[in-house]
């Protein structure tokens, strides 16, 4: 506590310098000296940003841009009558089987791409989203095949429906 007293001149001066306007003060030895907590560009809590650097212009390609997002609408919108027409006509065709089972791959695949492309930059990270696209395209072929097999090899998906949702 003392040598707190002997120093409050100075740790006064610097406590009041914290609520002063943020330009320069003096301290009791006359230094200047930057109000606490002041950013300045040596001592920066975070990089900064490439704020101003000008968005690259993509070249036009078809899967891409506005053709992404109407395939997108087409895959979800096709997804409705696909799922509701083996229940509600009571008709169990594999056709119907199978277009549903790949509805539901490709929109799972472009809704997780897309999730991935908006929060993790490729600027920012990379190799985690290389790495996060090469996982969701693992996943995909897995899920499709597994989909595959259980259309060929077993009842089918529209039937294993029925028979979870009656038991």
């Amino acid at each position: 506590m003392a040598s707190i007293a002997r120093q409050s001149p100075l740790l006064r001066q610097t406590c009041l310098s914290a609520f002063r306007s943020p330009f320069v003060g003096k301290n009791a030895a006359g230094v200047s000296q930057v109000v606490a907590f002041h950013a300045s560009a040596k001592k920066q809590i975070l990089p900064p940003l490439p704020l101003n650097d000008p968005a690259p212009i993509p070249k036009p390609h078809p899967s891409e841009g506005s053709y992404h997002w109407t395939f997108e609408r087409l895959v979800s919108i096709g997804l409705i009558p696909v799922t509701i027409a083996p229940f509600a006509a009571g008709s169990l065709s594999p056709i119907m089987d199978a277009i549903l089972c790949s509805l539901l791959v490709v929109h799972s695949h472009v809704g997780f791409q897309s999730s991935i492309i908006d929060y993790f930059p490729e600027r920012r990270v990379p190799k985690t989203r290389t790495f996060l696209n090469w996982l969701l395209r693992g996943f995909t072929l897995t899920t499709a095949l597994g989909l595959y097999e259980f259309e060929t090899n077993d009842v089918g998906l529209t039937e294993g429906i029925r028979r979870i949702w009656k038991a």
